[in-house]
């Protein structure tokens, strides 16, 4: 198994991403103009994403339309898959550690959706099973691999198909940004790049729950 971790959002201070690896942005997927440097844990886009009209399958193999589900709530969304051996665990893990110290109240607010960027091999009971490992309430999503790409990209998220290698490895190819959604208006305005720590996820929830800006 190998993972490339791509660039799908450009940043002005941002040359690559922390991860398994990287490669260059795709011309088809959209731009982001943002706000602040990347020092700081998130970054304010300029110009929000309108949330994908994206309807997928879910852990319990029913269907789940994100933007009718979400409506109204503060939502992390991240593309990737459960076969990473790094930033997806990682990225899942820390952000299940900031939500934990959220009230109980708050917890039950935010939607952490987590959508697979390697469909064939994520059933919605090996997705289910992995995300219980890190919070229950994650929210997992599979499908077809095109709606997918396409939601993906439409947020400034790159995602190739994955290909299987002559060794019989398997390399997935996939944006590791989080894109934090506000509940005063369901756009994305917040973006958080790979190696965001909990500590940083946890500091900027309680703004998200306001729609406010990091």
């Amino acid at each position: 198994m190998r993972t490339t971790v791509k660039i799908g959002v450009a940043l002005a201070a941002v040359a690559a991403l922390a991860g398994c690896g990287a490669s260059s942005g795709d011309s088809k997927e959209p731009l982001a103009v943002v706000s602040g440097g990347a020092s700081q844990p998130g970054t304010l886009l300029d110009a929000p994403f309108t949330k994908p009209a994206l309807t997928l399958t879910d852990t319990h193999n029913k269907p789940y339309d994100l933007v009718k589900e979400t409506a109204g709530r503060p939502v992390l969304l991240f593309f990737g898959y459960t076969h990473c051996p790094d930033v997806c665990p990682t990225t899942m893990s820390d952000i299940a550690i900031a939500k934990s110290r959220l009230p109980k109240a708050d917890q039950q607010k935010l939607r952490v959706v987590f959508v697979s960027t390697d469909p064939a091999r994520d059933t919605p009971q090996r997705l289910g099973e992995w995300l219980a490992s890190q919070d229950k309430d994650f929210v997992g999503l599979t499908g077809d691999f095109a709606t997918i790409q396409k939601a993906a990209r439409s947020v400034g998220v790159g995602i190739d198909k994955p290909v299987t290698e002559k060794d019989g490895s398997v390399t997935v190819t996939h944006g590791a940004e989080v894109l934090a959604f506000w509940p005063k208006d369901d756009k994305g305005h917040v973006l958080y790049m790979s190696g965001t720590t909990a500590d940083e996820f946890a500091a900027y929830l309680p703004k998200l729950l306001r729609s406010e800006a990091p």
